[in-house]
């Protein structure tokens, strides 16, 4: 299994990044797909996910600022993140959901600066 998160980078706040994940195989097939992020000395957390039908739902602190998105055709996800804050940065990762995979990749860094 392989998940390969990219896209992240610095930028400034208010900004947009968006990131894309990959997965080898057809792992994200009928199954729930999420994008989590880890802070520095923080938890990892869950921030949106999407649903095989298509539903996405949001941590409050992203709402109206991120959208998640698959295409099942390619075994992709995306995340559209606008209006940036620094409170974004973060390692992005992207799993299955309610269930993760215990492999993660390697993630993709956002860094937002004031």
């Amino acid at each position: 299994v392989q998940l390969q998160a990219s896209g992240g980078g610095l930028v400034q706040s208010g900004g947009s990044l968006r990131l894309s994940c990959a997965a080898s195989g057809s792992i994200f097939s009928g199954n729930g797909v999420g994008w989590y992020r880890q802070a520095p000395g923080k938890q990892r957390e869950l921030v949106a996910r999407i649903t095989s039908v298509g539903t996405t739902t949001y941590t409050a602190s992203v709402k109206g600022r991120f959208t998640i998105a698959r295409d099942s055709a390619k075994n992709t996800v995306y995340l559209q993140m606008n209006s940036l804050k620094p409170e974004d940065t973060a390692a992005y990762y992207c799993n299955l959901v309610p269930i993760p995979l215990n492999y993660w990749g390697r993630g993709t860094l956002v860094t937002v600066s004031a």
